[in-house]
């Protein structure tokens, strides 16, 4: 969400004399000290979070913000309808932009950034599941439409991958002539994994298996070419039209994010033991003894998945 630029700090004279970067020079600076992480979601998201700054303050030397002026900006944050976890976001990539290039020019002090207190604020929008009924009208409508939009929705809707996951699956991690069909779910140059246990097998079935074997019938290596080019994956792009199309078949708030919250309470009610769950789905399991062993087959993720199908 872009913020509307607004000045905060109007006096010309809090531009004091400062050999410092500027907050653009120094998001310059800390790109090019990032090279190794420069995918383009990383590049967009310093350049973005730098220029609220130079233009909620001035585009000023870094060390003459002061805590006042950070405090300024979290409320003008804020007042532009940003809730309490996108401003503590921007906040975290300030204050790295900030502590990094500090420390490249030897400059010593504090950051006006890194001890802003950020209040209590009960803003946090919760993605809802999407119950069962509605998902049944939702995965009959994108097998009606049947085009490379919804076979990605429709693949989510029975795997529970994330949106990036599945949007960024190159044509040969679907593996159809296995006896168990699944996504061979990993990382690739165009798209990283969240976590480590993001990497995982998936069985598919139900209106996933129906989107994976449309999908290998196209040209592309790509499973998705409208939305992977083998050099970017654009899951916003992908986010922005699926949500705006699922809210016209189903209504109400659910979004692309909420079949993942759907295929663990589908699961949850076939009574699958939780660290199937969360093999499946690729989250962290707690407990020490979770991190021996190769984990369960794909046979037996399949049995439990097979449990859900709508």
């Amino acid at each position: 969400m872009d913020v509307p630029a607004l000045h905060l700090v109007v006096d010309d004279e809090a531009d004091v004399p400062d050999n410092s970067p500027t907050m653009m020079e120094a998001v310059d600076t800390y790109l090019r000290l990032k090279a190794d992480k420069q995918t383009p979601t990383f590049i967009r998201a310093a350049k973005r979070n730098g220029r609220y700054v130079a233009e909620a303050l001035g585009n000023r030397p870094i060390t003459s913000y002061s805590s006042s002026d950070a405090a300024a900006f979290r409320d003008h944050l804020f007042g532009n309808g940003l809730s309490l976890g996108s401003v503590k976001r921007i906040f975290g990539s300030v204050r790295s932009i900030i502590n990094l290039v500090m420390r490249e020019h030897g400059i010593e002090g504090s950051n006006a950034f890194a001890k802003t207190y950020m209040p209590d604020r009960d803003d946090r929008q919760d993605r809802q599941p999407v119950p069962q009924d509605k998902l049944i009208i939702l995965q009959k409508a994108c097998q009606e439409t049947d085009d490379e939009m919804r076979w990605l929705l429709a693949l989510i809707s029975d795997t529970g991958m994330r949106l990036s996951e599945a949007a960024g699956l190159h044509r040969d991690d679907i593996i159809l002539d296995a006896p168990t069909p699944h996504i061979n779910l990993t990382a690739h140059p165009w798209r990283r994994l969240k976590t480590k246990s993001s990497a995982r097998h998936i069985p598919l079935v139900g209106t996933a298996l129906w989107a994976a074997q449309r999908l290998v019938q196209h040209d592309s290596s790509h499973a998705f070419p409208r939305y992977c080019d083998g050099k970017t994956c654009n899951a916003n792009s992908a986010s922005a039209a699926l949500n705006k199309w699922m809210k016209s078949i189903i209504g109400g708030d659910y979004v692309v994010h909420g079949l993942r919250h759907s295929l663990r309470d589908r699961l949850r009610a076939v009574e699958c033991p939780s660290d199937i769950i969360d093999q499946i789905g690729g989250w962290t399991t707690t407990g020490i003894g979770h991190a021996y062993g190769k984990g369960y087959s794909v046979e037996m993720l399949a049995k439990w998945m097979q449990k859900i199908e709508c």
